[in-house]
């Protein structure tokens, strides 16, 4: 998610919601490609706003949305409109916080966990319209709400997530152990572990609705993570993007074979969105790991931003030019799309453009690297991917450890960037691969 989610790469450079004023320099985009051009929109013609509703839609799945309010959003915002949309999530997550505080307050435990579900999924969705809308400095404060959210359900979620920290390059990561349903006493019983790893954008919400729920509804402990460049650690601990991911990964499996309930043997990992890129990178270093999900695969994280350029600016930055890059983006990109390069540029801990794009072009898996990998790996590879398209497939091929490639078309109806408007077949698929797999 990601962000999210989908952690979310939404629409390429610059999210597709902006116009530039030298098409020579800048190549516009209305929107991230679609696979099928035929494909059908259901609520908006925008791709930014029709992305994001399905996405909310797909939350309430593992009860993470309520689908009447979520349509009631809907018809309350204008096609394209970005602060009608902030607005009209953003009002629906305070509505959605009020009602887990009475809920909490009256007693209603499992009542107040799905409220700050609802508000979480409500924020979040509000972000994503705050680089187009009339003062995305509003951010930060939208993030602490949802972020709070996060917090005040995790003791009632049963049996309650764990707020851990996981020793990382002289700090600690914020990090969460959900255990398997059922289990009180996770000190007597050992079971395997999926770690769920987010993509650039992605909420916590998303681990537990993208993994976490189908996960621990089958038996397995999960263990999330806010790593450089995400969540807690980009906006608090000033953690930035690294394309050396194993870096990140180790350290979590070695935290993770500290905890008795953990089977060493039976430790799985996930990677959603740009995690598609992450998590490869990472098996291609890290053995301990047993079997590993993939969704989507990601061999060049750099094409989702690249493809928005002319070729005179690739040719600018192959050639290093910095500063003639720098000024033909200043001078043809407009206010909107400045605002939202500067979000996208922030996680990657750059200020210039030509460093961002420069940055962004080192994360790439070589054949080597993919060559590397050892663990059995299952690959979505969604019909109408917008962001990698073809590179599930490019992954699987390169792959020379077991391999396993889920296809789903568009008559699935999971058919979208990480399954976001088919979560349930979604997990279905890759939980009967992961049992099999750990031979359960």
């Amino acid at each position: 998610m990601n962000r999210r989610l989908f952690g979310a790469e939404l629409a390429g450079t610059v999210l597709g919601v902006s116009a530039v004023t030298a098409p020579q320099a800048f190549a516009r985009t209305d929107g991230p490609p679609q696979s099928d051009p035929r494909r059908p929109w259901f609520f908006f013609k925008h791709p930014t706003f029709e992305t994001i509703f399905l996405t909310s839609l797909g939350r309430a799945y593992h009860s993470g949305g309520d689908v009447g309010k979520v349509l009631y959003i809907a018809s309350q915002v204008k096609d394209g409109d970005f602060e009608s949309a902030y607005l009209a999530f953003k009002q629906a997550g305070e509505e959605a916080r009020a009602i887990a505080k009475d809920s909490f307050d009256r007693g209603h435990k499992e009542s107040a966990r799905q409220a700050y579900l609802w508000a979480q999924n409500n924020f979040d969705s509000a972000t994503y319209f705050l680089d187009g809308s009339k003062d995305p400095s509003r951010f930060l404060a939208t993030w602490e709400l949802l972020n709070d959210c996060w917090v005040q359900s995790l003791p009632l979620f049963d049996p309650p997530i764990e707020p851990v920290e996981i020793p990382y390059e002289g700090t600690k990561l914020r990090g969460y152990f959900i255990p398997a349903r059922g289990v009180r006493d996770t000190s007597t019983s050992k079971k395997p572990l999926l770690i769920l790893a987010n993509g650039s954008d992605g909420s916590l919400l998303d681990m537990w609705l993208w993994g976490g729920a189908s996960a621990v509804a089958r038996g397995y402990n999960c263990l999330t993570f806010d790593g450089p460049g995400q969540g807690y650690a980009l906006w608090k601990q000033k953690l930035y993007f690294r394309p050396d991911w194993e870096k990140v990964i180790t350290p979590v499996v070695d935290y993770a074979l500290t905890r008795s309930e953990v089977d060493p043997r039976r430790i799985a990992i996930q990677g959603i969105s740009q995690g598609g890129y992450w998590v490869p990178r990472a098996l291609a270093f890290e053995n301990r790991i047993a079997a590993a999900i993939v969704d989507p695969g990601v061999v060049d994280v750099s094409t989702s931003w690249l493809r928005n350029l002319a070729p005179p600016m690739v040719d600018l930055l192959k050639a290093g030019r910095k500063v003639e890059f720098d000024n033909l983006m200043a001078e043809s990109v407009d206010a909107a799309a400045k605002s939202i390069l500067s979000f996208r540029m922030r996680p990657y801990g750059v200020r210039s453009y030509f460093d961002a794009f420069k940055a962004v072009m080192e994360y790439q898996l070589t054949a080597d690297m993919i060559a590397q990998i050892r663990c059995p790996t299952l690959i979505t590879n969604p019909a109408s991917e917008a962001f990698w398209p073809g590179q599930s497939l490019q992954l699987y091929k390169g792959l020379t450890s077991p391999k396993t490639l889920v296809e789903f078309p568009a008559s699935s109806g999971a058919d979208l960037h990480c399954e976001t408007n088919g979560t349930g077949l979604r997990d279905l698929r890759v939980f009967n691969w992961l049992d099999e797999t750990f031979g359960r």
